[in-house]
């Protein structure tokens, strides 16, 4: 990894900010962007009530690269990111990204190329359970919305 990526990882256990802002606290970070990703109770009208993450055997490889990219783009001083996997309800962290710079235009930056970039390229797959019973699987890969399961 990168050395100003402190953090790029995956977890079946509950997310901690507090956690990740330490790792990228710095004497040379002047400004923190943060993100975090919760699980909401609507998606797209519908009630939800749980959803399972799914992830990839290199999720993590490809989480790591996507931070490096992002650090090396950015000239980011520290950057820490990490998704959770496994069951989920209403209210969970899902994903927590934090950023630190020497300004906070470099941070905020950084912080949304990475959730945007993590989001399109992590092959981790969401499965929403919703008020209803029904079940919907979101971000899964062409030929596994064509019939196939994720691996």
């Amino acid at each position: 990894m990168s050395s100003a990526v402190r953090e790029a990882s995956t977890s079946s256990s509950p997310l901690s900010v507090d956690r990740l802002l330490k790792l990228v606290s710095d004497p040379m970070v002047g400004g923190i962007a943060l993100f975090i990703g919760v699980v909401r109770n609507r998606d797209e009208g519908a009630g939800v009530v749980s959803l399972d993450y799914t992830e990839h055997p290199s999720a993590a490889e490809v989480l790591a690269r996507c931070a490096r990219q992002a650090a090396e783009r950015y000239d980011i001083v520290s950057l820490a990111v990490e998704h959770r996997i496994g069951h989920l309800v209403v209210g969970d962290l899902a994903v927590v990204v934090a950023v630190g710079a020497v300004h906070r235009a470099e941070a905020l930056q950084a912080c949304a190329y990475l959730i945007d970039t993590l989001k399109a390229e992590v092959p981790i797959w969401k499965e929403q359970l919703f008020e209803s019973g029904a079940a919907q699987w979101v971000g899964l890969p062409a030929d596994a919305e064509a019939g196939a399961t994720p691996a």
